[in-house]
């Protein structure tokens, strides 16, 4: 059975950590992450991990990478910000029978021992923290010396990182919040990891998103249940949250390939695996 442990440290006290939780916390991400979970389960896959193999999913969300690296045998642990959806990956870890420690934290400080883990994941998960300075550190604490960190991230000119682009032109972030999308820079990650970290490979991969319904339905799906578009919206008023709905149909659109009737866009992301020195 799952475990869920709720004790967690305090971020830092600017509000912006809590910000992120009510991102994630607001409409329901599981039903916008199960079109990740193919390009998930590649990602685990890529890393051959070992039966044992000590593993941190930070900002695990509903479990993405967390199950299918528990189905490899390895000795998991999931932390996000939303209790939500440490709740909903519980509950997939039960339903499998996997052994799975979930946890509600903040990537920005870790509840976790130096080099507690042979492995730290995160896809789309840690490039959403308020601080990225702290949640990089923490990445490489509790790391082991030789470990690997891997990480998925969107990057600027990739489909999401136009979706998140196109957003923020109509919803600013809060003072002091630097972009997510510096993230899908390599040279930035290199720089946020550190000194601690020798060896790092980083490589330009695609996700397919697909929904079985038009680029316009799929716009409200992410409207209704995708946090930062939640998020976006109820921050606008009438007028305004037409024209970011339009924009956002046309970027759909403009990408889509699928039948009528039908939405698939392919995403470039960027693929980190950096060797703790």
């Amino acid at each position: 059975m799952a475990v869920m442990d709720q004790q967690r440290r305090q971020p830092p006290a600017d509000g912006l950590s809590e910000r992120v939780r009510a991102t994630w916390s607001a409409g329901d991400f599981a039903r916008i992450a199960v079109s990740y979970e193919p390009g998930a389960a590649d990602f685990i896959a890529r890393l051959g991990l070992r039966r044992g193999e000590r593993v941190l999913d930070v900002a695990c969300g509903t479990g993405n990478l967390t199950l299918p690296a528990a189905r490899a045998g390895a000795a998991v642990t999931g932390i996000d910000i939303a209790p939500a959806l440490v709740a909903q990956l519980v509950a997939r870890a039960d339903s499998e029978g996997l052994e799975v420690d979930a946890r509600e934290g903040d990537a920005e400080a870790l509840p976790f021992e130096h080099a507690s883990f042979d492995t730290v994941v995160s896809m789309f998960g840690v490039m959403f923290a308020a601080h990225p300075e702290p949640a990089a550190a923490e990445l490489v604490r509790v790391t082991r010396p030789g470990g690997r960190i891997a990480l998925a991230s969107w990057t600027p000119h990739g489909f999401v990182g136009q979706m998140l682009r196109v957003t923020v032109g109509h919803v600013p972030p809060p003072p002091g919040m630097p972009s997510v999308l510096l993230w899908g820079d390599p040279e930035v990650v290199r720089q946020r990891l550190g000194a601690a970290v020798g060896e790092l490979r980083a490589e330009r991969r695609h996700m397919v998103l697909a929904f079985p319904v038009s680029p316009e339905e799929t716009v409200r799906l992410f409207r209704t249940w995708y946090g930062p578009t939640v998020r976006a919206f109820a921050a606008l008023a009438p007028d305004r949250q037409e024209a970011l709905f339009d924009d956002l149909v046309r970027l759909w659109t403009e990408h889509n390939t699928a039948e009528p009737g039908a939405t698939r866009v392919e995403s470039e992301y960027l693929e980190v695996v950096a060797r703790r020195g």
